[in-house]
């Protein structure tokens, strides 16, 4: 089936789902495989369960009309995204960067919705697949999509802005993350950079922070650019007033008191402040917007359990954030301030000098007490009590919890889910 029977058959039934367990009326099931499934062999279940059509890209699975067989599922799956986008009258905004994408992404997606028909990104699906069910969310009332690009090797924002076809992007910033993919600091910078080579070479708005000299020096020529500043009177000037711990920042005359802690989210708000304003949504309600929006899904959440004051940031962590935060606490007021932290991965050949760098700034803080959890903190050589693995440190700590109040900051990546020890707590 090619591309544009295809697509008459999306518009009539415009539901997407790649998974069984969240199978909607009337959907198109695209039956993707991965390294350890084959989504052809779940496709009867889909109908089963009620979607209209399954994509599928082996033969013998295909037993009847409601199978639409094809050479490459991912690959359909993309192309229809891109098909869609093409048609949509909907303007994109990509964004990527090494931290703090999703948060700008849920803090546009708030601002601009004050003004227009708004989808973005879900979650942190920011990948080849989560982009085009992005694009393919997009309604024909749909005015401006936010669309979240993540990578971990070069050419990948290349790709998906390929699928997407931004009209503007931005980039968060350029950090220690995904090192191992990458090869290493500059690997990151070219390859996020893929989105300003795209924008750049279709004549598309850029938005940047002007105070990173990485973003400035790359667009030092290019003249179709819209920046904001803590400084600098030739950009938009949005200042950081207080971090203790929620972010304040004055735009014009105009002070925004947010939800989101830490000095590392100012550039996160002031990106949603600028960028809302390039579109014409008034100030009033962009501090609306930023001023209603709590963060969730262990990003930067500030809660108090049983007297303690926690920030809770273990949705992710790379030495870039890893150091953002450390620095955060090390500034918060109070006396008995706690830190544990958890490994960060996908940093290769880097990994034991950067964990090394994190324990001995850690070490340097003097905190009250820390913890370093994982096998590469394990490592490290430091004075810190450090544990191998979560099960081993979490043992240790029902026997040595937080005695008295404690300001407690838990950061780590993903695959160390620290948030466990909440329960605990």
């Amino acid at each position: 089936m090619d591309i544009n029977e295809l697509y008459q058959r999306f518009l009539r039934y415009p539901n997407i789902s790649t998974d069984t367990r969240n199978i909607l009326p009337n959907c198109i099931f695209f039956a993707l495989k991965g390294a350890n499934f084959n989504g052809n062999k779940f496709a009867s279940d889909a109908l089963q369960k009620g979607a209209k059509f399954a994509v599928i890209d082996e033969k013998k699975y295909a037993t009847s009309d409601q199978y639409i067989l094809v050479d490459d599922v991912l690959k359909t799956l993309q192309k229809l995204a891109n098909h869609h986008r093409n048609k949509s009258k909907a303007r994109v905004i990509a964004l990527t960067g090494s931290n703090g994408k999703t948060t700008t992404k849920e803090l546009l997606h708030v601002v601009l919705s004050k003004k227009y028909k708004t989808v973005a990104t879900k979650g942190n699906l920011n990948n080849h697949i989560g982009v085009p069910l992005t694009l393919l969310s997009i309604e024909a009332t749909t005015e401006i999509a936010v669309v979240e690009m993540g990578a971990n090797h070069q050419k990948e924002i290349e790709f998906l802005c390929k699928i997407a076809q931004p009209d503007y992007g931005y980039i968060t910033n350029f950090g220690k993350a995904h090192l191992e993919g990458f090869g290493g600091e500059e690997g990151v910078i070219k390859g996020k950079s893929e989105l300003y080579e795209f924008l750049i070479s279709n004549n598309k708005s850029v938005f940047l922070n002007a105070d990173d000299p990485v973003q400035t020096n790359k667009l030092a020529t290019y003249i179709n650019k819209y920046g904001f500043s803590f400084s600098q009177q030739q950009y938009y000037r949005i200042e950081l007033l207080a971090a203790s711990p929620f972010v304040h920042l004055k735009v014009e005359e105009t002070i925004i008191k947010s939800n989101l802690i830490g000095t590392y989210n100012f550039t996160n708000c002031a990106a949603a402040v600028l960028i809302g304003k390039y579109l014409n949504v008034s100030l009033t309600k962009i501090k609306d917007a930023i001023e209603n929006y709590t963060p969730t899904n262990n990003r930067s959440q500030l809660l108090e359990q049983n007297g303690h004051h926690i920030i809770l940031d273990a949705y992710n962590a790379n030495p870039t954030s890893m150091r953002a935060a450390l620095e955060n606490m090390k500034d918060q007021e109070g006396e008995n301030k706690v830190v544990i932290l958890g490994d960060m991965f996908e940093l290769g050949v880097s990994a034991a000098i950067e964990h090394q760098h994190i324990a001995d700034l850690t070490e340097e803080f003097n905190f009250s007490d820390a913890y370093l959890v994982g096998e590469n903190f394990s490592k490290t050589k430091t004075s810190l009590k450090k544990f191998e693995s979560y099960e081993l440190f979490a043992n240790y700590f029902k026997n040595n919890c937080l005695k008295k109040k404690t300001k407690l900051l838990i950061k780590g990546s993903r695959g160390m889910a620290l948030e466990r020890i909440l329960e605990i707590l």
